[in-house]
This record gives structure tokens, C-alpha cells and sequence, in this order.
């Protein structure tokens, strides 16, 4: 029975389109978000262990590489693709018959 009332509420389904965070997109931005904890805490160990100077490059250097290689996956997509050059000839399995 249609009384001409709405019964239901508004859902919000979002932009259909992944979550960008300073240029990381998606699940990048876990694992951009990993890396800079992941130098935060070896600076850390290094800095209690050696002296402030290692932990600083510590810091440093774990957090940008770790940066640089999420955005190198990033650029090469989502999924883990196959990037295969040249021509392919795909032959036609079944044939068509009167």
C-alpha cells in the first residue's frame, strides 16, 4: 500500500571515490600513516639507545623511504597489475553455426 509517505530514511552512500589524503589515496594512507610511525619509533629506540643525532636520521630516513615507496606503489596502481607490451591475437573458441 502506497499512503504517499516516505517510510524510510535518506542513506548517505558517499562520493564513490577513494579517500585522498595529501596526495595518498585509499589504502595508501595507512601505509603512508605506518611509515612515518614506523620512523617515529626507531627514532625513538636510537635516540634513547645512541644519541639524538642517529635518531633524527632515523627518523628521516626511515619515514621518507618508506613515504617514497608508497607513492611509487601508489602511482602503479591499486591492484597489483601485470603491464604486458606488445600485440595479442586471442582465437576464437567456439564457432558459430547455422
Amino acid at each position: 500500500m502506497a499512503t504517499g509517505r516516505h517510510t524510510g530514511y535518506n542513506v548517505y552512500k558517499g562520493l564513490q571515490q577513494p579517500l585522498v589524503f595529501k596526495s595518498f589515496k585509499g589504502r595508501y594512507i595507512y601505509w603512508a600513516m605506518g611509515s612515518v610511525l614506523a620512523g617515529f619509533f626507531s627514532a625513538v629506540i636510537l635516540t634513547v639507545a645512541v644519541n639524538f643525532l642517529a635518531g633524527f636520521v632515523a627518523l628521516l630516513s626511515v619515514s621518507m623511504g618508506g613515504l617514497l615507496y608508497t607513492n611509487s606503489r601508489q602511482k602503479k596502481g591499486l591492484h597489483a597489475k601485470t603491464r604486458s607490451a606488445g600485440v595479442y591475437v586471442i582465437p576464437h573458441r567456439f564457432s558459430r553455426r547455422r
